[in-house]
């Protein structure tokens, strides 16, 4: 009976696929990311039609079986042949699926002791004097990301003959962190609402649910932070833990672990406790019995992420005690369960300081190897706030004794929502490709993540989710490619950014090289023009307030200083720029001496950082030659044509993709056009009134006065 219903499904679904492979194109809206399986071109078939012998997977582990469903999708749909599944036959040209508790598996004799949990092979071999391709991992989870890769070389052509590639994971760690509310408005979020419907959990699942953890599970992420680092207590209590409970297992055959976010009062809001205070056995042992009872409902749970003496965050400084000091305490909760804290080192004090870019480091350099070894210290990219542009943060590589991961943000609250395209590959390359000579040349950001600066166990990269209810995930097709490439490149942060927008792009619209090729470029070159005509030569910090949308350089009527963007950018009759030298802050100070001598000298500091670190005259020679006025309108002006040759160029691409994702790039293209030019015109009538200097010759003058642009309002903006 199951047979024959298999079967029938089998036959349904190949006059499907014939139906779409004879008639126009289906319209696609985005839903199906980069597994959209569409029949490959007849020559690239044939070349990989041995593949559609045969699937062989035992049926004992749920995550090989669904590594086996997914094959059997994907090229079921990519070759428009059954591919036939079963536990035992292997037909010549067979994929082979197992760990090396299978027979057939460990008779191969795969040097499978070197891949951990997590690893996989896919290799080229002879099973019973038959040519297969297997698929061997330690764990069914690696198998699965091992059948995901197979299908990314089908999707992409890459060539399968005599394969052999070895994968395993250089960061332990590879999560999203949701800033998810239990309201399901989403913190910075560009895509609808939050996915998690709180409300129906656990009795009503929705289906997205297993296509949100098979897509990361595609692309290697292994965990899920479920709600907003600025959390409620109320994620913490029974109900709650029973709603992400099942979450949990739907997510546990893709290899996902759920973590929550810990509001550090919960003892006081939840149970009436009279303190919070870290020190306070108490306090301690309320936070014991919460494990406890969280690994009674969720037994691989993660365990928890903790924001803390923060943007009006409670934290264990309400009580003269340390971030260590409150994490050790947590730690220590969740460690007879296998668990972790990450404790996040985005802080900055209640008092208005003299840089708010020297903080974070002020703070937990002091605390390095004071955390508990189930510790790991959460930092962003940069020392401000995921801004277009910022230099590392220089932590990485000045705590070796503690762990850091790498915190990036996927949603792009400072680039223009959702609405703009900028692919972030390129912004999170360069971060992790930073060195900081921390112990010599080579001592990149990428090193101290992966944990091989400083030989660390525990590592992890956590990116700020940008996935919502929209029907494309992530509000914008192309954001798309920014959480793709943040899975990709937390499997292995010394990837090529390009390489991975090529894949996505081959496996998201065309892979013909007439697409690709302009598509990578346009992809590679968008996050420099968003920084020219935002923030150019190391600027920061701009945006208008609260919903940080669009310019406001000229804020400065906020509660604390360095909400304001005029704290950060000094622009005077003198100049502009943040002096963070020795004449001003010294932040510079806080790298390690060869990149603190680089940045902290005008003639050798990168421009690209420039007015990061020095406050710099406005007839400051640059290295094109200009002043730096004429060179700061110039970069406005390059931005803004850069953002009008993607329009262009995109619009010659309609012959490679479905007409209906390519007007939808195209309506967002134009927005950004528009906005680009906001930006260059309010930012340059600001910055003029400094400057006092004429524009250079041919650049146009900004479309209205400075008021104009200082009056408008967007009350309703997303994210306000």
């Amino acid at each position: 009976m199951r047979k024959g219903v298999f079967g029938a499904c089998r036959a349904l679904i190949l006059a499907v696929v014939a139906l779409l492979a004879s008639g126009p194109a289906m319209a696609e809206d985005g839903y199906d990311l980069w597994l959209r399986y569409r029949p490959l071109a007849d020559s690239a078939q044939a070349r990989y039609r041995p593949l559609a012998t045969a699937i062989a997977a035992p049926q004992d582990d749920p995550s090989i079986r669904i590594a086996a469903a997914e094959l059997h999708r994907g090229l079921t749909g990519l070759l428009r042949a059954d591919v036939p599944a079963s536990a035992d036959a292997i037909a010549p040209g067979a994929i082979l699926l197992g760990t090396g508790g299978d027979r057939r598996i460990a008779a191969l004799g795969l040097p499978l002791s070197t891949l951990g949990r997590e690893g996989y092979l896919i290799r080229s071999v002879r099973v019973d004097g038959k040519p297969a391709t297997v698929i061997a991992a330690n764990s069914g989870v690696g198998v699965l990301y091992g059948a995901f890769h197979l299908l990314r070389l089908v999707q992409t052509g890459d060539p399968i003959d005599r394969i052999d590639i070895r994968s395993v994971p250089k960061v332990e760690l590879r999560l999203l962190n949701h800033w998810d509310n239990l309201d399901r408005s989403v913190e910075r979020g560009y895509a609808g609402q939050s996915i998690w419907d709180w409300w129906k959990l656990p009795d009503i699942t929705n289906p997205r649910y297993v296509d949100y953890a098979r897509a990361n599970a595609s692309i290697g992420i292994n965990g899920t932070v479920l709600n907003n680092v600025n959390a409620k207590a109320d994620s913490l209590t029974a109900p709650y833990i029973a709603k992400a409970a099942k979450l949990a297992d739907i997510f546990r055959p893709y290899g996902i672990r759920v973590y929550l976010s810990a509001r550090w009062s919960a003892p006081i809001e939840i149970s009436g406790l009279k303190t919070a205070d870290p020190l306070d056995p108490a306090v301690a042992a309320w936070w014991k019995a919460k494990a406890d009872e969280i690994y009674a409902a969720i037994p691989d749970f993660g365990g928890f992420l903790v924001k803390a003496n923060s943007e009006g965050q409670p934290g264990p400084q309400d009580y003269h005690r340390s971030h260590a000091d409150g994490a050790n305490m947590l730690a220590a909760a969740v460690k007879p369960h296998g668990g972790i804290v990450m404790w996040r080192a985005f802080v900055y004090a209640h008092e208005n300081p003299d840089d708010r870019a020297r903080q974070a480091y002020d703070e937990f350099k002091p605390l390095d190897g004071r955390f508990a070894d189930n510790v790991i210290v959460q930092v962003k990219n940069g020392a401000i706030d995921f801004q277009p542009r910022e230099p590392f943060h220089p932590l990485f590589g000045a705590m070796p004794k503690t762990p850091l991961m790498m915190e990036f943000q996927i949603t792009k609250e400072y680039l223009g929502f959702a609405t703009h395209l900028v692919y972030l590959g390129a912004l999170f390359e360069e971060t992790l490709a930073s060195d900081t000579f921390a112990k010599g040349k080579g001592s990149t950001v990428a090193r101290v993540i992966d944990g091989s600066l400083e030989g660390h166990a525990r590592t992890g990269m956590a990116g700020v989710a940008n996935i919502g209810v929209d029907r494309n995930w992530t509000g914008s097709q192309f954001d798309q490619a920014n959480w793709y490439a943040f899975g990709r490149l937390a499997w292995d942060p010394e990837a090529s950014a390009r390489r991975i927008a090529a894949d996505w792009a081959g496996m998201t619209f065309s892979t013909d090289p007439a697409f690709v090729a302009p598509v990578v470029d346009m992809m590679m070159r968008s996050r420099e023009a968003v920084v020219d005509y935002m923030t150019p030569l190391g600027l920061h910090h701009l945006m208008a307030t609260g919903h940080h949308y669009g310019p406001g350089p000229w804020v400065d009527d906020l509660e604390r200083p360095d909400w304001n963007p005029v704290y950060y950018h000094r622009a005077d009759a003198q100049g502009i720029g943040f002096d963070r030298t020795k004449t001003g802050s010294n932040a510079v100070a806080q790298y390690a001496p060869p990149v603190a001598r680089q940045l902290g000298d005008i003639r050798t500091v990168p421009e690209r950082d420039l007015l990061w670190f020095h406050h710099v005259r406005w007839d400051h020679r640059m290295a094109s030659g200009r002043i730096l006025w004429d060179e700061l309108v110039t970069r406005y002006d390059r931005g803004v044509a850069e953002v009008a040759a993607m329009r262009a160029r995109w619009a010659t691409l309609a012959p490679y993709v479905d007409a209906d994702r390519h007007a939808d790039v195209m309506r967002f293209l134009a927005v950004q056009a528009r906005e680009a030019q906001w930006w260059r015109d309010a930012s340059i009538a600001y910055f003029a009134t400094f400057a006092r200097r004429p524009l250079p010759a041919g650049s146009p003058p900004p479309a209205h006065d400075l008021d104009y642009y200082k009056a408008l309002r967007f009350p309703y903006a997303p994210g306000n």
